[in-house]
C-alpha cells in the first residue's frame, strides 16, 4: 500500500512559498506571471529519447519481487523508446513549490519534464502561467477516457494544462463497533457524545471543503461569507475541547489505537484502515464529500515537452490505469480501467473492480464535488484565519 495520503496533501505552512511570491509583487518586485507565448522553449524530445518525472514516494505500481522496478514505466520504455529517469522528489506540496519557483519566476528550465502535486497546488503553476499548454492531439486516451467529473476544475478549465495521476475523497473515517452507531453527516461530528473524540486536518486546503459541506454550501462556488461561518462553527469546537486536535497523516494511528471515534480522512487511507480493521468504516457524508485530484503538470521551458505528453496518454490507456490502479488503490482517473480489473483472473483484483473507493458509483458520484480553489488574493486573509484557529 502507498504511504498515508495526507503526505501527498501536506498542511500549508503558513503562506508558503506562494504567500512571499505575492507579497514580493506587492511591494515592486516584477509579477511572477509568465505569458502564454513564453512558456516553451526548444523541444529536445526528437533527439534526446529522455525525459524526467518526479513523482510523490510510493505513488507507483512497483514489481513484487524488485521494488526498484516500475512495470508501466518500463511497458512505456519498450513500446516508444523514451527512457523515463523517475524521482519521488516531492514530499511536500509546498517545500517542491520553494526548490522550483526560484528559476520558474527567473523564466529558467527547472530541470523536470513531468511534476505531480496537489490540484490545490497546482492550481498555483496554473495562475501563474508556469504550467504549458498539453497538446491534446498528442493525448488521445486523456481526451477519450478522463473522468468527466475531473475535466474542468475551476482553475483549468478543460484540463489544458493538467491531467490527474490518481485521485480521492475527503470524508469521515470512523470505528463503528466503538461508537455504537453509524455516522452519516457532518454534522454527526459534533455529537456531544464524541466530545475528545475528534479530530480534523490541520491544512486549511485538505479541510475546508467537506467542513462547508456540511453547512450546505456549494464549494463549486463557496464564498467568503461561508468560508468564516465554518471557521465560526469550528473555532467554538476548540472552546469547547469537542476537537481532540488537528492532525496530518498521523490520524490513521489516532484512529486505529480508539484514541479517537471519528476523522476526517482519506478515501486512499480507508481501504488499509478497514483491512487492518473491520470496524473501520469510511462514508461520503449526505451533504457530500470533495473530490480531489492530484495532477501532472509541465513545467516552463521543460525540454521534452513530446515525451512528457506520449508518457502522460500512456497512463490514460485503460489497461495501463488499471495496472497502476491495483497498485496504489486511489479513486482511479480513468473509469474504462474498471472493466479492465473486472475481467482478471485473480480474485482480489478483480474485486477492485467493485470498490466505490476505487470506482465509485453512480450514487456516491452523485454526492462528490470539485471545490473551487482559493484564490491568490483569498489566500492571505483566510490561512490567517484558519492557522490561528489550528494553531499553525
Amino acid at each position: 500500500m502507498p504511504e498515508p495520503a495526507f503526505s501527498r496533501r501536506a498542511t500549508l505552512r503558513g503562506l508558503g512559498a506562494a504567500g512571499l511570491l505575492a507579497a514580493l509583487t506587492g511591494c515592486g518586485v516584477p509579477a511572477a506571471y509568465v505569458a502564454e507565448n513564453r512558456r516553451g522553449g526548444p523541444d529536445r524530445s526528437d533527439r534526446e529519447r529522455t525525459l524526467t518525472f518526479s513523482n510523490w514516494p510510493l505513488y507507483i505500481d512497483t514489481d513484487d519481487n524488485d521494488e526498484e522496478r516500475r512495470p508501466t514505466l518500463e511497458a512505456f520504455t519498450e513500446r516508444t523508446g523514451i527512457e523515463v529517469r523517475y524521482s519521488e522528489e516531492v514530499n511536500d506540496n509546498d517545500e517542491f513549490f520553494g526548490k522550483v519557483s526560484p528559476a520558474l519566476m527567473n523564466h529558467q528550465d527547472t530541470g523536470h519534464d513531468i511534476v505531480v502535486v496537489s490540484d490545490w497546488m497546482a492550481a498555483r503553476f496554473v495562475h501563474l502561467g508556469w504550467a504549458q499548454t498539453l497538446d491534446r492531439a498528442r493525448q488521445p486516451n486523456v481526451a477519450a477516457h478522463l473522468d468527466p467529473q475531473l475535466r474542468a476544475p475551476a482553475f483549468d478549465r478543460g484540463r489544458l494544462h493538467t491531467v490527474p495521476w490518481q485521485s480521492g475523497i475527503t470524508g469521515i473515517a470512523y470505528n463503528r463497533k466503538a461508537l455504537g452507531r453509524e455516522i452519516k453527516s457532518v454534522r454527526d461530528l459534533w455529537h456531544p457524545g464524541l466530545a475528545g473524540k475528534v479530530t480534523l486536518f490541520s491544512g486549511l486546503d485538505e479541510s475546508f471543503a467537506l467542513l462547508m459541506q456540511g453547512n450546505g454550501v456549494d464549494v463549486t462556488r463557496w464564498t467568503e461569507s461561508d468560508f468564516h461561518r465554518m471557521c465560526d462553527q469550528v473555532e467554538s469546537m476548540v472552546k469547547k475541547r469537542h476537537i481532540r486536535r488537528f492532525t496530518g497523516n498521523d490520524y490513521t494511528s489516532d484512529l486505529s489505537k480508539g484514541d479517537v471515534l471519528a476523522c476526517q480522512a482519506y478515501s486512499g487511507d480507508a481501504i488499509q484502515l478497514k483491512a487492518d480493521n473491520p470496524d473501520i468504516e469510511f462514508v461520503v457524508p449526505e451533504e457530500g464529500a470533495e473530490l480531489w485530484a492530484e495532477s501532472m503538470l509541465v513545467p516552463n521551458l521543460a525540454r521534452h515537452k513530446a515525451n512528457a505528453e506520449a508518457l502522460i496518454d500512456h497512463y490514460y490507456a485503460p489497461e495501463v490505469a488499471a495496472e497502476l490502479a491495483a497498485a496504489v488503490n486511489y479513486v482511479c482517473p480513468v473509469p474504462a480501467a474498471r472493466e479492465v480489473l473486472a475481467r482478471s483472473q485473480d480474485k482480489e483484483t478483480a474485486a477492485l473492480a467493485e470498490n466505490p473507493l476505487i470506482f465509485p458509483d453512480e450514487q456516491m458520484r452523485a454526492r462528490l464535488a470539485v471545490a473551487r480553489d482559493i484564490s491568490s488574493a483569498e489566500r492571505r486573509s483566510l490561512a490567517a484565519r484558519w492557522n490561528a484557529i489550528v494553531g499553525l
